[in-house]
């Protein structure tokens, strides 16, 4: 995916607001997604991988991986069995994969930590999988996560704010808004740590005046007026 790197510089709350702005239903993943290792950052193409109670269908996308692509386990949010664990991790880094995404549990976390590729799960499980289903046709077509479903191409955001999905049509208008809050919000920083408070920079006092004269104005409206970034 084109302008990866760019991506790479923006948070996913700053993704989040940039896809409020352009109208693009924000997809995150369920809260209780974390990183394993506190502190960890992943941004990618999403390479999908419905889990069905064995490990050759993370070997399988692996197959068709490109570098960068960042593998999103699919194991229904179960929370009785873990389904990624070292091996398949370690091998998700020689395949060139930049991280793991699991909806589920992951085990042999002490080894996940010291091969180093970040991974986000729902926690941590000593056994695997109890079970074999049926693998589903489309197992590597696309991935659930919650209530959003994402295939090939999307992108993926992880850090410590959680996950999120950016569907890869908006990709480039996501990122160019994302910026744009990005650096309007770091100068508003920068403004504050010199001794200008927010509430100056937007002229919070104009707003308050402008809601007495129309009440029905909210503070996302007048911001918008007025160039803020913040709230989207």
């Amino acid at each position: 995916m084109q302008d990866l790197e760019r991506f790479a510089t923006l948070t996913t709350a700053h993704l989040a607001d940039g896809c409020i702005r352009a109208g693009v239903q924000v997809r995150c993943a369920p809260s209780a997604v974390r990183a394993v290792v506190p502190g960890s950052r992943v941004i990618g193409r999403v390479l999908p991988a419905r889990h069905a109670g064995s490990v050759d269908v993370f070997l399988e996308a692996y197959e068709s991986a490109e570098p960068g692509d960042v593998l999103v386990v699919d194991n229904d949010g179960r929370t009785d069995e873990a389904c990624v664990g070292d091996l398949a991790v370690l091998e998700a880094r020689a395949a060139g994969v930049a991280g793991v995404v699991i909806w589920g549990l992951h085990r042999d976390t002490a080894d996940i930590r010291a091969i180093g590729l970040p991974v986000f799960s729902m926690g941590a499980l000593p056994t695997g999988p109890l079970r074999l289903d049926p693998r589903p046709a489309d197992a590597l077509g696309s991935a659930r996560v919650g209530e959003w479903t994402v295939g090939r191409g999307d992108l993926v955001a992880g850090d410590e704010d959680g996950v999120l999905f950016v569907p890869a049509e908006r990709a480039a208008e996501v990122l160019g808004l994302a910026e744009g809050i990005r650096d309007a919000e770091r100068a508003q920083a920068d403004r504050i740590r010199a001794g200008r408070s927010l509430r100056e920079q937007l002229r919070f006092g104009d707003y308050l005046a402008e809601r007495r004269a129309a009440p029905g104005l909210t503070f996302r409206e007048y911001l918008r007026a007025v160039g803020g970034a913040i709230e989207e």
